[in-house]
């Protein structure tokens, strides 16, 4: 086995926050040029979505780390060995 679990899990969150980075901006456009009156921002969506967008960020970030791990288990991405020491 080329990685251990704590590697695994690891890359999923990783490419989890990267997808969220990722599909936080789509669907919240707002473009009227008047004031906010409800005390919010300028720049705030008015329905956010959060519940669809963490759902989709879940599906696709196991999709995005089932990729890496196919990567990985075929040997198209190498890992280094950091268990000989270093290279001299």
């Amino acid at each position: 086995m080329p990685i251990g679990v704590f590697t695994m899990v690891g890359i999923y969150i990783i490419a989890w926050w990267t997808v969220l980075f990722a599909v936080l901006p789509l669907g919240t456009s707002r473009e009227t040029h008047e004031p906010p009156t409800d005390g919010t921002q300028w720049g705030a969506p008015t329905t956010p979505n959060l519940k669809k967008k963490f759902v989709t960020t879940t599906w696709v970030s196991a999709l995005v780390w089932i990729f890496v791990m196919v990567l990985i288990f075929t040997g198209w991405l190498p890992l280094p060995n950091f268990a000989n020491g270093p290279a001299v």
